[in-house]
C-alpha cells in the first residue's frame, strides 16, 4: 500500500477506522480485520476515547481492543496509532454537552488514560477531537506541548475544528514555540449535504473549499476524511434529509455509470475519488469483507474524463 506523510510520521494511504470495536464489533472480528489491513500494507490506525458513548458505550472499547491487539501481535512499531481528547463525556449517560474539553490538565490526564487502554507508551498522532472555545489555544497547546516534550505524543491534529480556528491555533503554536497541529481530521465524501444544513451527528464538521485552499497554500497539513462512505449510504442505507437535493440524485447516477464501467463498486469509486482530492480516507470495517472492498478501491484509477463527469454532476 502507498504511503504519505504526516508531519514526521509515515503512514498507509488508507487510514483504518476503529470506532465498532469492542461494541458492535466482537474482538475476534476486529482482531481479523486490523490483521487483514496491516497484511495489505495497511499502517494507520484510527481510535479515540469516547466511541462510542452515544450508543451505550464507556468510550473504552476501542482503545482497548486495539491495546489488546498491539499487545498480542507485538507489532506496535510497524502501525501508527493516532487517538483523540476533548469529546467524552465528563460524566456518563450525557453527551457533548458535558465535553471533557481541551484544558491543558484535560489533554495531559486523558493522553495518560489513552495510553494505558492502548498499553503503549505513546501516541503517534493526537489529535483535538472537537473545538473548545471556552480554554485560551495557549492552555490547549501547550498541554499538547508537555506531552511531545515527553515523548508520549509525537504529532498532533485537529478534527471537527472550522479552518479559521485551525490557521489560529497554528499561528498561535508558531508563535509560542509549541506544537503545530499538522493533519485535520473532518467529514468528507463525494456526496455533500444541502450547504448550511445542520446534519444529526451534531459533532461533524465538513471540509470545506476554505480548507483545501488553506491546505494547499500551507503545504504541511495533511487532510484526513471520516465518513467517506456516509455510514453505508452508498449501499443501502438512506442519505436522510440533509441530502435531499438534485446533486444527489445526479452525482449518484454518475458514480453507478462510473463504477459498472470500471468494473468496481460505488463504494470503490468514492474512496478513489476521495484519494483523488489528495485526502487520507478513514475507513470502516465490521467485517473482513468489508474491508476487502476497501481495499480493492486503491486499484481504481480514474481518468481525467470521468473525474470530469463526478465533478460536474454534483
Amino acid at each position: 500500500m502507498r504511503k504519505q506523510r504526516i508531519g514526521s510520521l509515515e503512514v498507509s494511504a488508507l487510514c483504518l477506522g476503529t470506532l465498532p470495536f469492542g461494541k458492535f464489533v466482537d474482538e475476534e472480528t476486529s482482531f481479523a480485520i486490523m490483521d487483514r489491513f496491516v497484511e495489505a500494507g495497511g499502517t494507520f490506525l484510527d481510535t479515540a476515547n469516547n466511541y462510542v458513548f452515544w450508543d451505550g458505550g464507556t468510550g473504552d472499547e476501542s482503545e482497548e481492543v486495539v491495546g489488546r491487539w498491539l499487545a498480542a501481535r507485538g507489532n506496535r512499531d510497524e502501525v501508527v496509532v493516532a487517538t483523540k481528547v476533548g469529546a467524552r463525556p465528563r460524566t456518563p449517560g450525557t453527551g457533548l454537552e458535558n465535553a471533557e474539553g481541551l484544558a491543558g490538565d484535560v489533554v495531559r490526564s486523558a493522553a495518560e488514560a489513552s495510553l494505558r487502554r492502548l498499553g503503549t507508551d505513546r501516541i503517534d498522532l493526537y489529535y483535538s477531537h472537537v473545538e473548545d472555545r471556552a480554554v485560551p489555544l495557549e492552555e490547549t497547546l501547550g498541554g499538547f506541548a508537555s506531552l511531545v516534550g515527553a515523548g508520549r505524543v509525537r504529532e498532533v491534529g485537529a478534527s471537527n475544528h472550522a479552518t479559521w480556528r485551525l490557521e489560529r491555533a497554528r499561528a498561535v503554536a508558531r508563535a509560542n514555540g509549541l506544537p503545530v497541529y499538522v493533519a485535520v481530521q473532518q467529514r468528507f465524501s463525494y456526496l455533500r449535504p444541502r450547504p448550511g444544513v445542520r446534519l444529526p451527528e451534531a459533532g461533524h464538521v465538513h471540509m470545506t473549499d476554505e480548507l483545501f485552499d488553506y491546505a494547499a497554500h500551507e503545504g504541511d497539513v495533511a487532510l484526513v476524511a471520516y465518513s467517506t462512505l456516509l455510514a453505508g449510504a452508498y449501499r443501502d442505507k438512506p442519505l436522510g434529509e440533509a441530502y435531499d437535493h438534485p446533486g444527489t440524485a445526479r452525482g449518484s447516477a454518475v458514480l453507478r455509470e462510473v463504477a459498472a464501467e470500471l468494473g468496481a463498486t460505488v463504494n470503490q469509486v468514492v474512496l478513489a475519488w476521495v484519494l483523488s482530492r489528495g485526502v487520507l480516507p478513514l475507513v470502516g470495517a465490521s467485517s473482513v469483507a468489508q474491508l476487502e472492498e476497501t481495499l480493492g478501491a486503491l486499484d481504481v484509477e480514474l481518468d481525467d474524463d470521468r473525474l470530469r463527469r463526478l465533478a460536474e454532476a454534483v
